[in-house]
C-alpha cells in the first residue's frame, strides 16, 4: 500500500486530515500521545527532527552496553498511575536499583544519597562541626532587604558552610554563573532540603527500619532508561497514534490568535498538518520562532533572550569489567570541570560484555567555550586526566572515546529570566488551539517524571469532542510550579 502512494512533486505541501499534533517525541510528546491515544478517537501525529524517539532520555548501546545521554533514574515519587502505566508497559524488565553514589566534599568521598554512619565516619569533622553550627544559627539569620537571588536563599536557610562547599561551586558549573547571578527560582526548583534539619531528616529516614520500600531506590529499565520511551511509544502506535520521525517543522501557521496548521518537511517534501490541538515540547523559543505570521516584536525580542545550557557527554570506553562499585560521583569542586559521572552497567547491574565497562561524564558549557570544539579524543585525554586529579586514577586502557554534544541541557535561570519568560509564556498562553508543556517547552527544570506528569495533565484537558479546558490546565500549571528535581 505505503509503495503505491503517489509522492508529492518538488515544491508542493501535502496535506493530511486535522487531528492532534504533538510536537517533539521527548518523554512528554510520548507520554501525552500515549495518553491521549487510549483516551480519544482523534487522529494523533508526534513530529520530530530526529531519527529516534525519547530526545535526551533516549538510550543508546556503545560496544554492546547501553547508555543514556548522561545520568536518569526513574523516580519512586512519581504519580502512582503514571508509576503503573510504566510498570505495565515494562514488566520485569523495570528493576528497582539501590541508590549507590557518591560525592567529593571537603576532599573525601561520601556516599550519595548521604548516609549517617557514612556521613560520621568520612565527612572531614570542621565540615561537620561548621554545618551544626550552620543549622543552630539558622534563626538569627535573616534575609536582607534588596531583591534576593539563588544565593540569598540558600545563605539563609542552609548556612554558608553547605552553600559555599557545594551548591555555590556546582551551580557555577551547571549555569556558568555566579550564584547571585541566579534566580530564587532556581533555588525552589534545584533545593529539595532547604535547610540542615532538613537534610539530617532525610538522612534519618534512610536508616533501617524507617526506610520505605522505595527509600534511596530508583527504578530504571534493563534496556537503558530509553526503553521506557520505546516502549510508551510502541504502545501509543498500537493505539493508533502516528509518529513522524526526520521531521523539520518548517512554519506553524496562525490566523489571529487561532493556530490552524503546522508544516513539516521531510524526505517527501512538505507536509501540511491541519490542526484542531497543536501540543509543543519544543523549546518555548523554538515555538515563537516558528510562528507565521511572526510573533510581536517584544515576544520576538525575550525569545532571542532566554537561554539554555548546553552540554558534552563524554563517554569512556575502558577495558576493565567495572570501575568502581557506584553508579554516580557527584563533583562540586572547581578543580573537575565535569559535574557528575555514571556508569551504565552500574545502573542496571549488568555484567556483560565482560571486560568493557563505560564511563560517562557530563560537561556543562556553552558552544563558545574551548571544550565545544575539541575532538573526542582530545576531551578523553582531558577527563582522564581530571579523574587522576581527584583520586580516581584510570588504571586500564582506553578503548575510544566518543561524545554527544546537548543543545539545550538546562533552562538558564538567570535575574532578567522570569519577565522574559513571563511575556513569552503570556502571549503564547493567548492563542487559541496551542498548548506548550514539557520541560523545554515551559523552561522548567525538571526531572522526567514530572515531564509525564505535565503530559497526563494536558491528556486529561483534551475533551472527547477535541475541546481543551483552559481552567483545568491553569490548575495543573501551579501544581507544575512546585516541581523540585530530584539528584
Amino acid at each position: 500500500m505505503t509503495a503505491n502512494k503517489k509522492k508529492p512533486t518538488p515544491g508542493s505541501t501535502k496535506k493530511v486530515m486535522p487531528g492532534i499534533t504533538v510536537l517533539g517525541a521527548g518523554p512528554a510528546g510520548i507520554a501525552a500521545a500515549f495518553a491521549l491515544s487510549r483516551k480519544t478517537g482523534d487522529k494523533i501525529d508526534v513530529l520530530d527532527r530526529a531519527p529516534r524517539v525519547g530526545g535526551n532520555a533516549a538510550s543508546f548501546q556503545i560496544d554492546n552496553i547501553w547508555c543514556d545521554y548522561g545520568s536518569h533514574r526513574f523516580h519512586p515519587s512519581v504519580a502512582p498511575d503514571i508509576l503503573a502505566d510504566v510498570k505495565n508497559l515494562l514488566g520485569e524488565d523495570l528493576l528497582l536499583r539501590p541508590r549507590h553514589g557518591r560525592i567529593r566534599l571537603g576532599g573525601r568521598w561520601i556516599h550519595f544519597p548521604l548516609k549517617i554512619a557514612n556521613a560520621l565516619r568520612y565527612l572531614p569533622k570542621p565540615f561537620a562541626v561548621s554545618l551544626l553550627a550552620d543549622m543552630a544559627l539558622k534563626r538569627f539569620r535573616k534575609g536582607k532587604a534588596q531583591a534576593q537571588t539563588f544565593s540569598s536563599i540558600l545563605l539563609e536557610g542552609l548556612g554558608p558552610t553547605i552553600s559555599k562547599n557545594f551548591y555555590f561551586p556546582y551551580v557555577r558549573k551547571l549555569w556558568g554563573l555566579a550564584p547571585d547571578e541566579l534566580a530564587v527560582t532556581l533555588a525552589e526548583r534545584r533545593v529539595s532540603g532547604s535547610s540542615v534539619s532538613k537534610i539530617l531528616m532525610k538522612m534519618v529516614r534512610m536508616l533501617p527500619g524507617l526506610r520505605g520500600e522505595t527509600t534511596g531506590r530508583f527504578y530504571y529499565p534493563r534496556l537503558g532508561f530509553g526503553q521506557i520511551s520505546e516502549s510508551m511509544t510502541d504502545a501509543a502506535q498500537e493505539q493508533g497514534a502516528s509518529f513522524h520521525l526526520n521531521s523539520d517543522i518548517v512554519r506553524i501557521e496562525r490566523e489571529d490568535n487561532h493556530i490552524t496548521a503546522v508544516v513539516s518537511k521531510g524526505e517527501g517534501g512538505e507536509v501540511r498538518h491541519e490542526s484542531k490541538q497543536l501540543l509543543s515540547t519544543i523549546p518555548l523559543t523554538a515555538l515563537v520562532r516558528l510562528m507565521q505570521p511572526a510573533a510581536p516584536d517584544d515576544v520576538v525580542e525575550a525569545a532571542k533572550e532566554i537561554r539554555f545550557r548546553s552540554m558534552i557527554l563524554i563517554y569512556l570506553v575502558l577495558e576493565t569489567d567495572q570501575f568502581t562499585e557506584f553508579d554516580a560521583h557527584y563533583f562540586p569542586e572547581t578543580s573537575i570541570p565535569v559535574s557528575r559521572m555514571s556508569e551504565p552497567k552500574n545502573y542496571n547491574a549488568s555484567t556483560e560484555p565482560k571486560g568493557l565497562t563505560v564511563l560517562c561524564a557530563e560537561l556543562p558549557c556553552d558552544p563558545t567555550d574551548e571544550w565545544w570544539d575539541m575532538s573526542d579524543d582530545e576531551l578523553g585525554e582531558r577527563f582522564c586526566g581530571w579523574l587522576g586529579g581527584v583520586d580516581l586514577p584510570v588504571n586500564v586502557p582506553v578503548r575510544k572515546t566518543l561524545t554527544r554534544r546537548l543543545s539545550h541541557a538546562y533552562p538558564v535561570y538567570d535575574l532578567k529570566y522570569q519577565a522574559r519568560f513571563e511575556k513569552i509564556d503570556n502571549w503564547l498562553s493567548g492563542l487559541e488551539g496551542l498548548v506548550n508543556f514539557g520541560r523545554q517547552g515551559l523552561f522548567a527544570h525538571d526531572n522526567t517524571h514530572h515531564a509525564f506528569a505535565m503530559a497526563y495533565g494536558v491528556a486529561d484537558c483534551v475533551g472527547a469532542d477535541g475541546s481543551f479546558d483552559t481552567k483545568k490546565w491553569a490548575d495543573y500549571r501551579a501544581e507544575f510550579a512546585t516541581h523540585t528535581v530530584e539528584d
